[in-house]
């Protein structure tokens, strides 16, 4: 039998690295003899599949870590009069405070106060949490779900996301975008997809210092499920890539098309880093008002860098800075949140993921401009309006439609469709750069349906436009606009 599991170098290999992590972790690293066991095993490992065998005891060894120190959830609701208390005790790896988070705010729990400590091996944190309308979470079918998610029976993988975070399911095919941002860009794209004969299911869209970004999932009309034709994808990535790459030549524009599942928010986070949103050029400055005041420090006598986050407060704030924190490889290893104001005040002692702390001023200065990007490409500029109807291939594109021959711009985009049925949220503002016109968004509601889209905002007070203002010669350029005169669907078509 042994023979058997031993007949091959590989599994050769693996048995020895096995018993190498074991004895590493649990005896040679008592009595300081650990390097003695490499030079015994090193002659029966074969150089070919030391690599890929590492890879696989990595993960074993992870797996056998968490088994003998299983995560510890405490959920306390006594404690605190405000909020529920959730505690939780884990082994310690690279990311696990980002999943932690990500399961809170992919219920839609506010963060108000989070403590992080992870120094070393184990990671410990406390984080104080309301629902929406700032009341403890008493569910109990939610706090079940929050134990099995984050406890000993979990990989930390949820299945309870929102419909635009992550599925199980693959019954769509994922699109992810990233071009320059432009008046009626989302209208062209939704037009695109519709002449294709694809159902967006669910979307999100982000914009920010001229750049859009956007993952959509969308389903073929006749089979109601994923896009299998390579031909009509190939189709769509040339035409979405025309799209998003018209109005600015001189920077890059990418269409990826894929079958898989990814979490939304944190993808789009990732697709804008990349696409390096956070360069602000001249004349895009925010005012300083406006900005999220980041500092980072070093704390010499600790090897730390102290990053500090003033700004106001909002939905997701945590998740958005600890994800970018996380992608830029660098470590948290002590933390304090207090979010209970309207003012939200951050403070992480982190290190590079090398245990370096920030080694130059270009480097603070970066993270800084990251940071600061990661926290307004959630900011939602303009007015919000919400879409509720029956679903069908063509909706938003109708709508956004609309949208852009009133003179209207989206800067932000929610798309679901749950049981047939479409919740859209939409933050729209003016093309030109007026406020928006109160009459023009009364229009817009009695051509949709003035029960199917909803004003989820004040807009009273707001400046009028004037007739004479440039809004109605740009509506009359967009009202007379067409697809196929930009070759945008004509080789399709």
């Amino acid at each position: 039998m042994i023979g058997q599991l031993i007949s091959t170098p590989l599994k050769l290999s693996s048995l020895f690295l096995y018993l190498f992590y074991i004895l590493d972790f649990h005896v040679f690293s008592l009595i300081g003899n650990a390097d003695s066991l490499w030079v015994f095993f090193l002659p029966f490992v074969s150089k070919a599949t030391v690599s890929y065998s590492q890879n696989i005891m990595d993960d074993e060894y992870e797996k056998f870590i968490r088994r003998m120190n299983p995560p510890r959830v405490v959920i306390d609701n006594e404690s605190c009069k405000s909020a529920t208390i959730i505690k939780v005790d884990s082994a310690n790896k690279h990311g696990i405070l980002l999943e932690v988070v990500q399961v809170l705010t992919d219920l839609n729990l506010v963060i108000t106060k989070a403590y992080i400590t992870s120094d070393g091996g184990w990671f410990m944190d406390v984080f104080n949490v309301t629902n929406q309308e700032g009341k403890k979470i008493t569910d109990e079918a939610m706090l079940d779900y929050i134990m099995k998610s984050l406890g000993p029976d979990s990989s930390f993988a949820s299945s309870m996301r929102r419909s635009v975070g992550v599925t199980t399911g693959i019954d769509y095919t994922s699109i992810e975008l990233i071009g320059s941002d432009r008046p009626g860009l989302l209208s062209e794209v939704s037009a695109v997809l519709t002449n294709l004969k694809c159902n967006v299911i669910n979307a999100e869209v982000w914009t920010h210092n001229t750049r859009a970004a956007a993952i959509m999932q969308v389903s073929d009309e006749e089979n109601g499920g994923i896009i299998d034709d390579p031909e009509k994808l190939s189709t769509m990535k040339q035409l979405l890539c025309n799209v998003l790459r018209c109005s600015n030549k001189f920077r890059d524009a990418k269409t990826i098309v894929s079958d898989g599942v990814s979490h939304t928010e944190r993808r789009l986070h990732q697709l804008m880093f990349a696409d390096r949103d956070y360069e602000r050029t001249t004349g895009e400055e925010l005012n300083e008002k406006e900005r999220p005041n980041v500092s980072v420090i070093n704390w010499k006598d600790k090897d730390y860098s102290v990053v500090t986050i003033r700004c106001k407060d909002r939905p997701k704030l945590l998740f958005d800075t600890i994800c970018t924190l996380t992608d830029m490889q660098y470590v948290v290893f002590h933390g304090n949140v207090d979010a209970e104001g309207p003012v939200a005040h951050h403070e992480y002692c982190i290190r590079h993921i090398d245990g370096s702390p920030m080694k130059s001023d270009a480097e603070r200065q970066r993270v800084i401009q990251c940071l600061e990007a990661a926290i307004e490409r959630r900011v939602s500029e303009g007015l919000k309006l919400e879409l509720s109807t029956t679903d069908r291939v063509g909706l938003l594109s109708d709508v956004t439609r609309i949208f852009r021959e009133n003179g209207l711009t989206v800067t932000r985009a929610e798309v679901t469709t749950r049981a047939g049925k479409a919740v859209n949220m939409f933050y729209v503002r003016d093309s030109s750069g007026y406020r928006i016109d109160a009459k023009i968004i009364e229009s817009v509601r009695q051509t949709i349906g003035q029960t199917i889209l909803r004003v989820k905002g004040n807009i009273e007070g707001l400046n009028p436009v004037p007739q004479e203002s440039p809004r109605f010669l740009f509506g009359g350029l967009f009202k007379s606009r067409s697809f196929c005169n930009f070759g945008l669907v004509r080789s399709y078509s």
